[in-house]
């Protein structure tokens, strides 16, 4: 589709929501490689205005018309919302991306992440393309960069969730919590948390003050919950590896933004760390940040509100000299959902342009 000679237009949609702001944010942050920038979201939020490259811009309901003369739309919205609407978008010539679990596993849609395997994002027969939930998003780009170089055969992986990953009310359930245990003795015995939190433990199973949660997500066969299974099927649609052995555990952790990972990766052939830490250090959207001895490494706290995958820890294992350890951090907001969206996005316009 030639558009040679005018800027591609692009549609935000779900623009007042957590992420939307955030992409909001980064575009305004990236270069300036855009025509028009249409905001949409709900009907009751229609007619609010929104900051975007330093103008206000009215806020557009959700509609088939809010889509005229879009190129580019970019979903963050409930999955059942980006059902119904992302194929409406694409039949109108619109290319969507979708931040959604809607269409992540559907054969016909690729599931991208530019600094692993931008080319897919080409090949899109429905005019749709997909980005991976936040927990994969928070190793993948250290994990593409490995297996380019040394060949993934199998991944174990235990992921530290922060709450925002389960939305405002995650976030909100946490504050609440830490409001009632701050400057407390609770945490000493056996259910004082627990009594002291009552019915207030939001959107997660147990609290999550002075606590681990080791669950995320609604359950699924044999023990496993859909976080682990996302985490599973993302990452072997990803790399190109629909055979990859995987084993996911996902832990709730009282962090407000920052998924952490622990990752235990197997090769094809004998690694060496300094070879590793060679790609990982010059590994677009990576940082290393990597000696223990002097305290560095990568903790939420410093990797909150920033856009790379920040790895520490790396160590060949003691027991296989095919295998690495990593410690990985990554903000679930930013290249967890909204950077990886606009990424996207701008893989298009070049495309487009």
């Amino acid at each position: 589709m030639e558009r040679s000679g005018r800027r591609p237009s692009l549609a935000v949609v779900g623009a007042t929501g957590t992420v939307g702001a955030v992409m909001l944010q980064i575009l305004s942050q990236h270069a300036d490689i855009w025509g028009e920038i249409r905001l949409v979201a709900s009907p009751r939020s229609a007619g609010r205005k929104l900051a975007v490259r330093g103008a206000e811009t009215e806020v557009v309901a959700l509609t088939e018309e809010a889509f005229d003369g879009v190129d580019v739309a970019m979903f963050d919205v409930p999955r059942e919302v980006a059902a119904r609407w992302a194929p409406l978008a694409a039949a109108k010539g619109v290319v969507v991306v979708d931040t959604s679990g809607a269409f992540r596993m559907d054969p016909d849609v690729p599931l991208v992440v530019p600094e692993v395997n931008a080319h897919a994002a080409r090949s899109r027969p429905r005019g749709i393309i997909a980005g991976p939930e936040c927990t994969t998003l928070s190793m993948i780009v250290a994990l593409g960069a490995l297996h380019a170089e040394f060949g993934l055969r199998e991944l174990v992986v235990s992921s530290y969730l922060a709450v925002s990953g389960a939305g405002r009310a995650g976030v909100e359930t946490l504050r609440s919590q830490l409001s009632l245990v701050a400057g407390t003795e609770l945490g000493t015995n056996p259910g004082d948390v627990r009594r002291a939190v009552g019915d207030g433990t939001g959107p997660f199973p147990e609290p999550v003050a002075l606590n681990v949660v080791p669950w995320a997500g609604e359950a699924r066969e044999d023990g496993w919950s859909s976080e682990e299974m996302k985490v599973r099927d993302e990452s072997r649609k990803i790399l190109g590896l629909p055979r990859l052995p995987v084993a996911v555990t996902c832990v709730r952790v009282p962090v407000i933004t920052t998924h952490s990972a622990t990752v235990h990766a197997r090769f094809e052939d004998e690694v060496t760390v300094d070879r590793a830490r060679e790609i990982l250090a010059t590994a677009p959207g990576v940082v290393l940040f990597d000696n223990p001895a002097a305290g560095e490494f990568p903790t939420p706290a410093d990797v909150v509100g920033t856009d790379p995958t920040w790895v520490g820890r790396v160590r060949r294992a003691l027991d296989d000299p095919t295998a690495l350890e990593l410690f990985v951090c990554g903000d679930n907001l930013r290249k967890g959902a909204a950077l990886n969206t606009v990424q996207i996005a701008e893989l298009v316009a070049a495309e487009l342009s």
